[in-house]
């Protein structure tokens, strides 16, 4: 909980530093960029290491690692040393870290809970996820107000380190492990799995598309705030509170609606995110914006989770770390392109018009999916309940 609300508070102070820096959507998308450029580069690794190596130690490292970026960035700021490559460097930094981390903690979440509590682990993962993403983004908008936005790196540094000793603390004599690593874990065996699946394959093609096009929030939010209604870091944070609260939200509904996990409701869901996201776009005020965000993003959390579940519960475990590392390339991989594109294009055509064509891309394309998906015969794969993974990253 404490490292969920510190990174989420970080991402608002990273977004307001680089405004307050550059006061450039284009670079604000740029680095954005950065920071998930190691998703699409390190995820499938991540994945077959998960399957080779002691997940809890690996743990370690990777917030050892992502701990000290964040510290580092945050000194910086203080300093008053601070530019805007340092931004782009340490948030590619923390970006690698988090991408060897996602498929891996994944994997190990799994080991921490018997095949009973799974479907409760499911929903308490990712309420824990939103309930981060309801206090950070207010606290850091605060804590920007009345000290800057180093104090938000310092903090998300030592969140990292609570979880370190957490993971420490756990007694590995008491972790259901019902795969040993594998060494000789291959990543063309979980490719060739995803590919064989036509459910499994369709689901992540439309989670790419809701994923790189739909949730650019924080570029979306930022100049929204900025240069759509005039408003300062405390106004904007409040919106990725008031975001948060849709996604708490959705993550409640989803808990109640396991039978809504199949791909036809992922695509379902899918569409209402898109068709939000184009109304979303012509709100005429400050309070309109913030009245619909929860809507937003609860429906985009009902898909997302939805698709999650469904991936997981469809995998092999001798393959779920694998699996997942695809998965999540999938889910984060499309960032560093689409944040630059969206970033320059909200700078020369405007942010409005930018979030009603990405709301458009969203929806054709979970239309176009569903269309697919119920045109092709078979029954829905044998399922297995597996924990889910939020989208820490995005």
């Amino acid at each position: 909980m404490l490292s969920n609300i510190g990174t989420w508070a970080q991402r608002i102070a990273q977004d307001w530093l680089v405004l307050e820096l550059t006061n450039s959507a284009q670079l604000l998308g740029i680095i954005t960029a950065l920071q998930f450029l190691p998703s699409l580069l390190l995820s499938l690794y991540g994945g077959v290491l998960a399957d080779r190596f002691d997940k809890r130690s690996l743990l370690v490292i990777t917030n050892v690692g992502a701990g000290l970026g964040s510290l580092t960035l945050g000194l910086l700021v203080l300093s008053g040393q601070v530019q805007v490559w340092h931004v782009a460097l340490l948030a590619f930094t923390v970006g690698v870290f988090s991408a060897l981390d996602a498929p891996v903690r994944t994997s190990f979440n799994s080991e921490l809970v018997g095949q009973k509590d799974i479907p409760s682990a499911i929903s308490l993962n990712s309420a824990n996820f939103n309930a981060g993403r309801l206090i950070g983004p207010a606290a850091s908008g605060f804590l920007i107000v009345l000290f800057g936005t180093g104090l938000s790196f310092v903090i998300n540094s030592f969140t990292y380190l609570a979880v370190v000793i957490s993971l420490l603390m756990i007694r590995k004599s008491e972790l259901f492990i019902a795969v040993k690593p594998e060494r000789s874990a291959k990543l063309k065996e979980a490719v060739n799995y995803v590919l064989s699946h036509t459910e499994i394959r369709l689901v992540m093609i439309a989670v790419f598309f809701a994923t790189t096009f739909g949730l650019n929030f924080q570029i979306f939010m930022a100049v929204m705030a900025t240069q759509e209604f005039g408003k300062g870091p405390a106004e904007f944070g409040i919106l990725g509170s008031i975001l948060a609260i849709g996604s708490f939200t959705g993550v409640l509904v989803s808990a109640k609606l396991e039978h809504l996990r199949v791909p036809k409701w992922v695509m379902r869901f899918g569409m209402g995110f898109g068709s939000l996201l184009m109304v979303t776009a012509w709100m005429p005020s400050y309070g309109s914006f913030a009245a619909i965000l929860p809507f937003v993003g609860g429906m985009a959390l009902m898909m997302l989770i939805g698709a999650n579940s469904f991936v997981q519960t469809n995998c092999e475990p001798t393959l779920r770390g694998r699996v997942m590392g695809i998965y999540l390339l999938i889910f984060m991989g499309g960032t560093p392109i689409g944040s630059p594109a969206i970033g320059w294009f909200a700078e020369n055509f405007g942010v409005r018009i930018t979030v009603f064509i990405c709301g458009v891309i969203v929806l054709v394309a979970a239309v176009v999916i569903a269309l697919i998906i119920n045109r092709t015969p078979g029954p829905e794969p044998k399922t297995e309940s597996l924990p889910v993974i939020t989208d820490s990253q995005n």
